[in-house]
């Protein structure tokens, strides 16, 4: 928990920013940008690294003691602010949802995180396509464009369950029991990690998984969900959530019942 003391950004600040420069670094370039591979396969394009720059820009403004951590640095300069945070970082994902993006899928979204001491404080995960700002603070209830977040109730059995599933970096064993054996009625995979987060969190997806995912995917994504008193854990059990640069595994469900029906299911120790 964050020092009692300290005096966060103000939400309403934050997200505004965030939907200016979305509308003007994003939108412009939905569907009609240039775009390349990085090392890891990923795509990167022209707007991620705008849009990343833009933010650092007005975050420094505002709030000049935090730092900054996006997914369009280096490894290395990545590495080294985690390692000296600061009095604080700000964790960007300029463009989480670039594949979409550059394919005209109106489904990514901008995701900006606060961590102090090694917690994540605040959270802000913008849709540009739905005008949709999801933020959260620690200790305190979601919010949706500014309004308490209303998480849709779950089905009564995990057999009724719409699940969002990224089979892509589940290990192979798993993916096959899933194909062949589902514990849901349905299942999607939409190719944001920070909306997956959202949307499990307002209760529209009622289960999720994903194997493997960065602190700036999920960053700000878990906390909306934490807040709304969902439940998530790691593959292996342990909290999804680490102040560090090595992938997660993701668990997650807004209900708690439905979260250890899909926990159970999932054979997790």
């Amino acid at each position: 928990m964050f020092l009692p003391f300290m005096t966060l950004p103000e939400l309403d600040t934050l997200s505004a920013i965030i939907k200016r420069v979305a509308g003007q670094e994003l939108l412009p370039r939905f569907a009609d940008v240039s775009r390349k591979i990085k090392q890891d396969g990923s795509i990167v394009t022209v707007a991620d690294r705008a849009i990343q720059d833009r933010l650092e820009f007005e975050l420094k403004q505002h709030w000049p003691e935090y730092g900054l951590l996006g997914e369009e640095m280096t490894a290395a300069d990545q590495a080294a602010r985690l390692a000296q945070p600061g009095a604080g970082l700000w964790i960007v994902d300029p463009l989480d949802g670039t594949s979409n993006f550059a394919a005209g899928i109106p489904f990514y979204a901008v995701s900006v995180a606060l961590m102090v001491a090694g917690k994540v404080v605040l959270g802000v995960v913008y849709d540009p396509a739905r005008d949709e700002c999801f933020s959260a603070v620690k200790g305190g209830l979601p919010c949706l464009n500014g309004e308490p977040l209303k998480g849709l109730p779950a089905p009564d059995s995990l057999q009724r369950c719409i699940a969002t599933v990224d089979f892509k970096r589940l290990p192979t064993s798993l993916v096959v029991r899933l194909m062949h054996s589902p514990p849901y009625s349905s299942q999607r995979s939409f190719g944001s990690v920070a909306l997956d987060w959202c949307w499990t969190a307002a209760g529209r997806f009622h289960l999720y998984l994903h194997g493997r995912q960065k602190i700036w995917d999920y960053a700000a994504g878990h906390l909306i969900l934490e807040q709304m008193g969902g439940c998530s854990c790691s593959l292996d059990g342990s909290p999804v959530f680490s102040p560090c640069g090595e992938p997660r595994s993701a668990v997650a469900a807004l209900d708690r019942d439905i979260f250890q029906q899909w926990r159970d299911w999932l054979l997790l120790v």
